[in-house]
């Protein structure tokens, strides 16, 4: 098992809207963004534990030009809210760095 941050070039998180934001993971390699790839079915299970959401309420996306993955996720609280810590979901990426992939 290797960690993602092993697997890719550039991790990123964002807003996508008020209420969701999306995690970038570009790799350099096309092994590497093939690793990720064909994770795509436990991938779903370990992204929903990590960010603490429902698996069928997030969104994966493959970009097999740009070796890169795109995940969509719902915010707990929306941008703007009083207790919401991360106003544009930049930070959001550093829990995703340490997963494991097969």
């Amino acid at each position: 098992m290797t960690a993602i941050k092993n697997l890719s070039r550039y991790v990123r998180s964002k807003n996508a809207g008020p209420f969701w934001m999306t995690i970038d993971i570009f790799c350099d390699s096309t092994e590497d963004y093939s690793r990720i790839k064909k994770s795509k079915d436990s991938l779903p299970e370990k992204v929903a534990a990590l960010y603490e959401v429902d698996k069928d309420s997030m969104m994966f996306f493959f970009a097999d030009d740009l070796l890169t993955v795109k995940i969509s996720i719902p915010k707990e609280k929306p941008q703007g809210h009083k207790y919401e810590s991360d106003m544009h979901s930049g930070q959001q990426f550093v829990r995703i760095l340490e997963l494991q992939i097969d």
